[in-house]
């Protein structure tokens, strides 16, 4: 797979690499991530990907994304905003600087795009 060129992943099974939260983000639990860039920009402000979460709560500042969840399920709240349910086929949109709390119910898998500034 290389940058200039087209090709397909399945989801469900790609391999992963583990990408350790920093424990200040972690609120509940013992949740992991790992994820997968499938693309970039050359200038690196868009990345296209696959990102996964284990079970438990977490913070986080979001960049603006666009994704499209495949497996599991979450509860994200905003702060000061929107609380939201998704789980798999549910797509959803947040925005840059906007602070989240996700509790995951069941390890979740999604799929993104997110520009980042």
């Amino acid at each position: 797979m290389t940058k200039n060129s087209s090709f397909a992943v399945h989801v469900p099974d790609a391999d992963l690499i583990p990408e350790p939260l920093d424990p200040a983000q972690i609120l509940q639990g013992s949740p992991e991530v790992s994820a997968k860039v499938l693309w970039e920009s050359e200038d690196g402000t868009q990345v296209r990907g696959i990102w996964q979460i284990t079970p438990g709560v977490v913070t986080d500042t979001e960049a603006d994304e666009l994704f499209v969840v495949v497996g599991g399920r979450a509860t994200i709240a905003v702060e000061g905003g929107a609380t939201f349910h998704v789980g798999p086929g549910d797509a959803a949109v947040l925005r840059a600087g906007d602070r989240t709390t996700w509790t995951v119910h069941e390890t979740l898998r999604k799929v993104f795009h997110t520009t980042l500034a």
